[in-house]
């Protein structure tokens, strides 16, 4: 079993949660659904954004089904405008892959963390596990606690 520090915070916390190894390389949310065998609605992707002015970089968390739409981010944190980062800006500002950003990797790293409100359908969804090829799945009510996540509509 894979152990990393999304692994250890969760059971420092003693928040249950399962783990699903996979391929290594980037897979996409549909790749992922596919390979655990789940629908692709409980797979949420995190995705990285920058206010235009400075201030704390933005993880939005969303369906694997959904695209994030910016305006409803820029709403939700209370900017005219956002922008999605780059590959290369989402690796430096988080310090992770692409393929294994994680809200539970970015706790008190200076990020606003937002999810979305579609999660409240959800008793557990499966997010990235802190690097690629780990998988979580957690309880909802978990995941908002301990990220401080803002449930908002992002899609």
């Amino acid at each position: 079993m894979i152990t990393n520090n999304v692994t250890r915070f969760l059971d420092g916390k003693k928040i249950p949660y399962s783990i699903f190894e996979l391929p290594v390389e980037k897979l996409g949310a549909e790749e992922t659904a596919e390979a655990l065998g789940v629908p692709l609605a409980l797979i949420y992707k995190s995705i990285v954004l920058l206010r235009e002015k400075p201030g704390k970089p933005i993880l939005a968390v969303v369906p694997g089904t959904n695209n994030v739409n910016l305006k409803a981010v820029a709403a939700a944190v209370g900017e005219k405008k956002v922008r999605l980062s780059t590959l290369v800006e989402a690796e430096k500002l988080t310090g992770l892959q692409v393929g294994g950003i994680s809200p539970l990797a970015l706790i008190n790293k200076g990020f606003t963390i937002l999810l979305d409100r579609s999660v409240e359908q959800h008793e557990h969804i499966h997010v990235s596990g802190g690097q690629r090829g780990l998988n979580v799945r957690l309880g909802v009510k978990a995941l908002v606690e301990v990220t401080r996540a803002m449930v908002v509509n992002l899609t």
